[in-house]
């Protein structure tokens, strides 16, 4: 009876874990979820961008993105805490085709500024694989005051306030944000509420109509 007890005790029987096995901590992912490492982050980052973009932030939830990830929500937890952590680290990587867009409107010339910042700007949101996480940022910021800040800070920080403060004009600041507001607005009616005619309208005209102003926002004494 005495053996026969330890040896069902040693195989980890019943409710019992094994000799060799760490206890799971509440809140940690089991061993077999950690062991997928770096790409069941990546599952998780590429899951939650889909869920900001399809619900917005407001209906996402930390279990929600867990099972589009195929992971445990604990996981979720445990790379990236809370939902506004995997929300920032998700818009975080969805800017990166948007980062070299300074440059090159700069290297364009004062005269073809205005062009260059809507065909770089617009071009992005045309194609299908950086659009869908641009969406859940726009969706997410009407709705949440971190998204919102999240957008801000990327659209005058990162992309109109570099090329603004490298031009010679009063209050640059103030410039940014009207051109800002310029295409912003235009993104959010294209792409997003999807207004007639303006979503089906060719993309170049749409950059030949919005291009001149964008110029004299950001040029023009």
């Amino acid at each position: 009876m005495t053996a026969g007890a330890g040896a069902g005790a040693g195989t980890g029987t019943g409710t019992g874990t094994g000799a060799g096995d760490a206890p799971r901590r509440r809140g940690r992912p089991a061993r077999k979820d950690a062991a997928a490492g770096p790409s069941a982050r990546q599952q998780i980052l590429d899951a939650a961008r889909e869920e900001f973009a399809a619900r917005g932030y407001d209906k996402t939830s930390v279990r929600g993105i867990a099972k589009a990830a195929g992971v445990d929500p604990a996981l979720v937890h445990h790379y990236f805490g809370t939902k506004d952590e995997v929300f920032e680290s998700a818009i975080e990587i969805t800017f990166e085709p948007a980062l070299p867009i300074p440059g090159k409107v700069l290297a364009a010339g004062p005269d073809k500024i205005g062009e260059q910042l809507a065909r770089n700007f617009f071009g992005i949101w045309e194609n299908p694989a950086t659009r869908t996480p641009l969406l859940a940022v726009v969706r997410s910021a009407l709705t949440h005051d971190a998204a919102a800040a999240v957008l801000r800070s990327f659209v005058l920080r990162r992309l109109l306030g570099q090329v603004a403060e490298r031009l010679d004009v009063p209050d640059p600041k103030l410039r940014a944000e009207l051109a800002a507001s310029q295409m912003v607005g235009i993104a959010l009616l294209r792409y997003v509420i999807k207004a007639e005619p303006l979503a089906s309208a060719d993309i170049e005209e749409i950059i030949g109509l919005v291009a001149p102003t964008l110029q004299r926002y950001l040029t023009e004494s």
